[in-house]
Formats: structure tokens, C-alpha cells, sequence
């Protein structure tokens, strides 16, 4: 657990303005600082910061807080996840006390799914780019759709051969069936969830692999085009969208985002130049 003294240490390190202006436009207003708010869908600026002060208040939604809040709420991360996200940040070396064993086994889980999906995205990547297979039928996909391959790099897709042994070489690389199951990449028998697709890997604004989406290559009228991986602890479908972390600089330049219908979408106006787009992981809108 991280000590008391480096949490102070980040806090008084972290200045606010520079925190929030990574992801919000933020303009003069007399002796605070104001912007659209990130929170609400709004056309004039009622989300304000003040400097002097170190918090932030929407007078549109009420959100308010201090710049470790502004990341809790902001990036979904519980705060010790937003602490450590600053730290990094600011290239502050953490001190750690021993956490509680509740705490310890928490963290472990959480760690442990962003690592088996990590896993699970290098494994597709080298179906693609190491097989034959890969390389015949999903390679050819891709650069069927326009992708050059700096792109389908850039965005870590990947391919599920038909007979796709990721259970299998997950399990033999020490990661819990259990996890896997729960993430969505193998079914409750321990088999592959995914096969014969061409592999889209979700993550979060940070960068991390939330989730997987696979799109079918052979028309099959009692399978969706798209499946993806199902909700859990570290990936819910109604807060986040597709391509965050590619857009996430082009969105706080020029203020504006674009939100399209689908991943090749996103992907085809990023080849194009155009990087501040994200897509929905759905077809219902919600408030996040």
C-alpha cells in the first residue's frame, strides 16, 4: 500500500491545471480557469478551476474535487489507481507499506486480468503476423480494408484462427482458467472463445486492454458479425469508448471529438490523419 508521506508528496506535486488541461481545453476567466466540462455533454463552459484553491467544480453536473478526484472520475480508476497515475506522471517514486491481505488479493485480480488480456493480445498479434494462416486470411483482411501495416500495429489488431489454442497456451503459461473465463476469452467448458476473426483489442484511456472484439471472416447467419468480451471488473461497455487512448491528444488539441459507428471506422480516419475519433462499444448511447 502506498505510504501516507508519498501520497502527500503527490499531492503537493500535482498541479491541477496541468493535470485537467491534458484532457480539457482550459481558457482564462478572471482568476480561475474554465472549460467545457468532461463529465456532461455541454455547449457553453460552466467547469472551472481554480488554481489557487487546487479543485475543480462543474456548476452544469455538480462534480467537484481535487486533481486526484478529477482522475478518479475522469479515467474510472479507483484512488490509488489515480495516485499512481500521477506519480507516473510526475516521475515520483512511490514508497509501498504492506497492504492488507484483502487489499493484496484485490489489487492481484485486477492486475492479473489486465495481464491475461495483455497476454491474450500478444497472442493474436502473432497469429496474424507469425502464421500462415494469420498472415493468408486475416492479413489479407486487413489490407483488403485499406490498413497499412504501421496501422494495424499502431491499433495491435490481431487474428483467431479457426482452430485457436489460447486456452490452451494460457493455461500452459501458469494464467487461472478462471480469469480467463471471466474476461470472456474462453467459454465455462475452458474452450477458445474467439475463432476464425480478426481480432480488435479495447483499451482504456491509459492504454491498458480492457476487453476484446472479434469480427467474423465467413458470413454466419447463427453468429453476430462482431462479439465482444463480456463486462467485468476492469471493462464496462457503457463508459468507455473504442480507441480513447490513440484519440486522446488530438481530442485535447483541437477540442473537438468525433464519435463514429464502428472500430474500422476509428481506424480508417486515423490512417487519414484524422485522430480525434472514438467509436461507441454498442448501439445504445449513455450518459458516460
Amino acid at each position: 500500500m502506498i505510504t501516507r508521506s508519498s501520497v502527500n508528496k503527490v499531492l503537493e506535486t500535482a498541479k491541477i491545471d496541468e493535470v485537467i488541461g491534458d484532457y480539457v481545453t482550459l481558457k482564462r476567466s478572471g482568476s480561475n480557469l474554465s472549460g467545457l466540462c468532461p463529465f456532461h455533454n455541454e455547449k457553453s463552459p460552466s467547469f472551472n478551476v481554480s488554481v489557487a484553491k487546487g479543485i475543480f467544480k462543474c456548476f452544469g453536473c455538480g462534480k467537484t474535487g481535487d486533481v486526484v478526484k478529477f482522475v478518479m472520475e475522469h479515467q474510472q480508476q479507483s484512488f490509488v489507481e489515480a495516485i499512481r497515475t500521477l506519480a507516473k506522471r510526475y516521475h515520483i517514486t512511490l514508497e509501498e507499506r504492506e497492504s492488507t491481505p484483502e487489499e493484496q488479493a484485490e489489487q492481484l485480480l485486477l492486475d492479473s486480468l489486465y495481464i491475461i488480456n495483455d497476454y491474450a493480445k500478444t497472442y493474436y498479434e502473432q497469429q496474424l503476423w507469425e502464421t500462415e494462416i494469420g498472415q493468408s486470411v486475416g492479413l489479407t483482411y486487413f489490407k483488403e480494408r485499406g490498413f497499412l501495416e504501421s496501422t494495424i500495429r499502431k491499433f495491435g489488431l490481431g487474428f483467431a484462427p479457426p482452430h485457436s489454442r489460447l486456452a490452451t497456451d494460457a493455461q500452459k503459461a501458469k494464467h487461472d482458467p478462471a480469469l480467463l473465463s471471466e474476461l470472456g476469452l474462453t467459454t465455462q467448458s475452458g474452450r477458445d472463445f474467439f475463432y476464425n476473426r480478426v481480432m480488435f483489442p479495447i483499451q482504456n484511456i491509459s492504454g491498458k486492454v480492457v476487453a476484446m472484439a472479434g469480427r467474423q471472416l465467413v458470413k454466419d447467419n447463427k453468429s453476430p458479425k462482431y462479439i465482444n468480451s463480456p463486462e467485468s471488473k476492469i471493462y464496462q461497455k457503457g463508459k468507455l469508448v473504442y480507441g480513447i487512448f490513440q484519440a486522446r491528444q488530438a481530442i485535447n488539441k483541437l477540442d473537438e471529438c468525433l464519435l463514429v459507428e464502428g472500430y474500422t471506422d476509428v481506424i480508417t480516419l486515423h490512417q487519414s490523419g484524422i485522430e480525434n475519433v472514438v467509436a461507441s462499444s454498442g448501439t445504445a448511447l449513455t450518459t458516460d
